[in-house]
């Protein structure tokens, strides 16, 4: 056995170690991928959510409540007319 085979060896087992390194890294990358994915679309899901809730708040309480607010108004504009034609 010289120097060559053993420098032949060393080569065979240096690829089959990094090859299986590398294999072991892409698992595990696509498994952090996998779970930053269903995380995400969790958040996404919750984004909808809290869209929707906000939609059904703004037409739900906010628009009766404009409504409200301008009944009012009109009512004190129509009272103020009311009584600037009697004070003249």
């Amino acid at each position: 056995m010289s120097i060559d085979w053993f420098r032949d060896l060393i080569i065979c087992i240096f690829g089959l170690v990094a090859t299986g390194v590398l294999i072991f890294f892409a698992v595990l990358l696509y498994s952090i991928y996998r779970r930053t994915r269903s995380i995400l679309d969790l958040v996404k899901a919750t984004a909808a959510n809290i869209q929707g809730i906000s939609s059904y708040v703004g037409e739900g309480m906010v628009k009766p409540a404009i409504q409200v607010v301008t009944l009012i108004q009109g009512i004190r504009q129509g009272i103020d007319a009311i009584s600037k034609f009697f004070k003249k």
